[in-house]
């Protein structure tokens, strides 16, 4: 994994609170590639939505904590926010980050999905300010666009998969000047 731009903040850096992460159609290769890559003693918080059917059960979870050194989980409403942890949006729940904690809820869809990755990208910097880092991911639609550009309004960094090596580009060629590029392969 390697990023491409100078200004992209390295775990630990400037203050980084947590990475939120967004992916759509294509999405699972591209976040086991990430999740691969990061080291045992990863601290900064990762919260990931990922676009999946309403009745999908933990499987995700399990995919992913295979190729994880982290600790990889389905918050509960209301759960604290602990370093060195991955939290995955359970299916048809949005997530969203309050100062030191998750809430999950079940309003009404948005980009006809939930959970919907703009609505937690949204919250992290209300919550956190500049020291948020937003990763989009591949995807089809453009569910995330908005909320990367709050994170960039409130200061934090942006991040997008690099479209060459995305499955479905489309919500990440939406956004404009984004901090860095994320190659994965």
């Amino acid at each position: 994994m390697s990023a491409v731009a100078a200004q992209a903040p390295r775990e630990g850096s400037a203050g980084v609170a947590m990475v939120v992460i967004g992916a759509s159609l294509g999405g699972l290769d591209a976040v086991r590639l990430l999740l691969r890559n990061l080291p045992a003693e990863f601290s900064t918080p990762i919260v990931l939505v990922q676009h999946r059917m309403s009745e999908s059960d933990g499987l995700l979870v399990e995919l992913l904590a295979e190729q994880s050194l982290l600790r990889v989980s389905e918050p509960e409403d209301k759960d604290p926010i602990e370093r060195g942890h991955f939290y995955v949006a359970p299916s048809d729940y949005h997530l969203l980050v309050e100062p030191g904690s998750v809430h999950l809820g079940t309003g009404p869809k948005e980009q006809h999905v939930r959970p919907a990755v703009d609505m937690l990208f949204r919250s992290a910097p209300h919550a956190y300010g500049s020291r948020v880092v937003g990763v989009s991911l591949t995807g089809m639609n453009h569910d995330g666009t908005a909320g990367l550009q709050a994170v960039q309004q409130h200061g934090g960094v942006t991040v997008v998969q690099d479209p060459s090596e995305a499955a479905w580009p489309t919500a990440i060629l939406a956004l404009e000047a984004p901090a860095a590029l994320l190659l994965l392969a």
